[in-house]
C-alpha cells in the first residue's frame, strides 16, 4: 500500500505557539530528524510579504527559504503555505530545484473564486499548488461541488480537506470526502489537516488513509507530538507509526523519536498545546481557539459557561474572534438585575468606620503570619478573605466571586460557619442569612482580559462603604521565573492559564489597580502588609 503521503508542518502550524519563532538550531535540527525519518513533504513556515529573519519560519519567496532546505533534499517535498489575505503573490519567485518545492494556498470561503486565481499563478510559476480551504465543514455540499470545478480547472497537485476547528466527525469526513473524491480530477491528490480539539485527530487520520486505498492518491499532515494551538493537531509520529507498522512504510521511526527528546521538550518549556475541556467545547462550536483561549483567562467561567456563551455568538462570528464582542456577551451572561440594597445596607452598618483587613490567597499569607497576627492585634480590624478558608485565621467574612474557588471551598466542613459575601455572577439567591448577594453589574467594568479579578471587584464594593482604612495581604502577584509554583497559600491553587502567561497578568493587575486609585470616590487609606509587587501603586 502506498497510495497516501506524510506531510509535517510542525515548522509552520507549531510556529503559532512560539510567534514564528523556533530558533535557528531548532529549525535545522527538526528538518534534518524529518528528512532522516524519511516524511514525504516537509513544510518549512510562512510566505509573508516582509519575509523574515533568521530563527523564524517566515520566509519572503523561495530564494529567502534556501536558507533553511538541505542541499540533497533527498526526494523529499519541501513546501510553504501563503495566506491569500497576507501574502502578495508577485512577490514569488520563480521555482526552482534547490527552493521550495510547493506552496499550500490557504482562504476563507469568501475568497475562494478570488484566490483559485493565486493558485493558477502559483502553478505557472513552476510549483506544485495545494488549494487548502480554510473550515471545510463550513461549505455546503453543493457550495463544495460548485468550487470544486473551479478547482479542476487548474489541476492543482492537492486539494485539502482542512478542519480548522476540529470539529469534524466520522461520517462527515466520509460525506466530504466522497464529495471530493467523485467532482475532483483523478490527477489531483486529497490531503488531510485536522486538529484534535475532540481527540479524533488520529483516529480520522487513520481513517482517511484507509478510506482513499484503491480510490485516490493521497496525503496526511501531522505535527511532531501534536503541536499547534490550542488542542493541536495531528501527532506525526501516530501516523507514522501506524504506517509503518499497519501499511509497510519505512519511516524512521527512530528519528522522529530522537526529534521529539532533542527538541520538542525544550519547545514545550516556552509553550504548551493539548486536549482540553475548552478546547473540545471549541470543536462542538467550530470556534477559533483564541475565543476560548480569552474566555478561560477568566475567574467566573466554567466549561459550560464558555459553550452557552460560544452558543450566543453567530456562527459565523465565532469563527474568527472579536475581543470586544467576547467581553460584551460574557459581561451580558454575568449581569444580573437582583436588587441588593438591603445587603449593602447590611455591609455598610457592619463596617462602618472600621479598619478592613482584605486577606487574598497569596503566597506571603504563610511567610508573614507574624506581620499579619500583629496588624490584627493592633487594629482589630473587620477581616475579609478573598475566596479562600484559613486554617488559623478567622474572617467576619468570606468573599467569593470566582465560581471555581467557591465551588471548592463549599465542600469544606468550616464552609458554613461563616458570614459569606457573594457576587451575583456565582448565585442570584441566598441560601441562607450567612450569604449576602451582591450585584456584579456594579463591580464590573470592562477593557481587561481578566476584568473580574477579584481583588478589584471587592476594593469597588469597599469603595461603596463607610470604611476607615483598607490593609491588604497576599495580594502578592505571580513569579514563575525560576519555576517555582509556590504562588499560592496552597499548591491546591495554582492555576495553569496564570503560569503561562504571569507576565500579562501582573500587568492587569497593576492596571486595575491603578484605574480603581484614580477612579475611585473615597480616598480611604490603602497599605499592604505583606510583601506584593502592588505596594508601591498605593504610596
Amino acid at each position: 500500500m502506498s497510495h497516501a503521503m506524510l506531510l509535517d508542518c510542525t515548522l509552520r502550524d507549531g510556529a503559532y505557539l512560539v510567534e514564528k519563532e523556533f530558533g535557528e538550531n531548532n529549525i535545522y535540527g527538526i528538518i534534518d530528524g524529518l528528512v532522516k525519518a524519511r516524511v514525504d513533504c516537509i513544510e518549512i513556515g510562512f510566505l509573508e510579504n516582509g519575509g523574515g529573519r533568521k530563527g523564524k519560519t517566515v520566509f519572503k519567496n523561495s530564494e529567502d527559504a534556501k536558507r533553511v532546505i538541505p542541499k540533497d533534499k533527498q526526494g523529499i517535498l519541501f513546501c510553504v503555505l501563503a495566506d491569500y489575505s497576507r501574502y502578495s503573490i508577485e512577490l514569488l519567485d520563480k521555482h526552482t530545484d534547490d527552493g521550495i518545492d510547493a506552496v499550500r494556498e490557504c482562504f476563507f470561503k469568501k475568497e475562494r473564486y478570488d484566490a483559485i486565481k493565486y493558485c493558477e499563478n502559483i502553478k505557472n510559476l513552476g510549483y506544485k499548488c495545494f488549494v487548502q480551504p480554510v473550515d471545510i465543514l463550513g461549505y455546503s455540499d453543493m457550495e463544495l461541488i460548485d468550487f470544486i470545478q473551479k478547482v479542476n480547472e487548474i489541476e492543482p497537485y492537492c486539494f485539502s480537506i482542512v478542519d480548522t476547528f476540529g470539529s469534524m466527525f466520522q461520517e462527515d469526513l466520509h460525506r466530504i470526502f466522497e464529495i471530493i473524491n467523485h467532482n475532483l480530477v483523478p490527477t489531483c491528490k486529497i490531503g488531510f489537516h485536522s486538529h484534535n480539539n475532540m481527540q479524533l485527530s488520529n483516529a480520522l487520520s487513520q481513517e482517511f488513509i484507509r478510506m482513499a486505498y484503491g480510490k485516490r492518491e493521497i496525503i496526511v499532515d501531522g505535527t511532531i507530538s501534536g503541536m499547534g494551538r490550542g488542542a493541536g493537531n495531528t501527532p506525526t509520529e501516530l501516523v507514522a507509526q501506524y504506517m509503518v507498522s499497519k501499511l509497510g512504510y519505512n519511516y524512521d521511526m527512530d528519528a522522529i523519536l530522537d526529534i521529539i527528546d532533542e527538541y520538542m521538550d525544550n519547545i514545550k518549556s516556552r509553550c504548551s498545546w493539548g486536549y482540553s475541556t475548552s478546547y473540545f467545547v471549541a470543536g462542538c462550536y467550530s470556534a477559533h481557539v483564541n475565543n476560548v483561549q480569552y474566555l478561560t483567562k477568566k475567574n467566573s467561567i466554567k466549561s459550560k459557561d464558555i459553550r452557552y456563551i460560544l452558543n450566543k455568538i453567530d456562527p459565523c462570528q465565532r469563527k474568527r474572534y472579536d475581543y470586544g464582542l467576547l467581553e460584551k456577551t460574557y459581561v451580558e451572561y454575568l449581569k444580573s438585575d437582583i436588587n441588593d440594597s438591603e445587603e449593602t445596607k447590611y455591609l455598610l452598618k457592619y463596617t462602618d468606620e472600621k479598619d478592613l483587613l482584605l486577606m487574598a490567597p497569596g503566597n506571603s499569607i504563610n511567610l508573614e503570619k507574624e506581620e499579619i497576627n500583629d496588624y490584627i492585634a493592633d487594629k482589630r480590624p473587620v477581616i475579609i478573605n478573598v475566596n479562600f478558608i484559613h486554617d488559623e485565621i478567622r474572617p467576619d467574612f468570606l468573599y467569593f466571586s470566582n465560581i471555581k474557588r467557591y465551588k471548592y471551598w463549599k465542600k469544606d466542613e468550616r464552609f458554613d460557619e461563616y458570614n459569606k459575601i457573594i457576587i451575583s455572577n456565582i448565585k442570584q439567591n441566598a441560601e441562607s442569612e450567612k450569604e449576602h448577594i451582591i450585584a456584579f453589574n456594579k463591580l464590573v467594568k470592562c477593557g481587561w482580559n481578566n476584568l473580574d479579578n477579584s481583588m478589584i471587584l471587592l476594593l469597588r464594593l469597599v469603595d461603596m462603604l463607610n470604611v476607615k482604612s483598607i490593609a491588604i495581604a497576599g495580594l502578592d502577584g505571580f513569579n514563575y521565573d525560576s519555576g517555582d509554583s509556590n504562588n499560592y497559600l496552597s499548591r491546591d491553587m495554582e492555576v495553569s492559564y496564570i503560569r503561562d502567561d504571569f507576565m500579562n497578568v501582573n500587568a492587569e493587575i497593576a492596571a486595575m489597580l491603578e484605574d480603581y486609585k484614580k477612579n475611585r470616590k473615597k480616598n480611604v487609606k490603602i497599605e499592604f502588609i505583606t510583601k506584593s509587587r502592588f505596594a508601591d501603586i498605593f504610596l
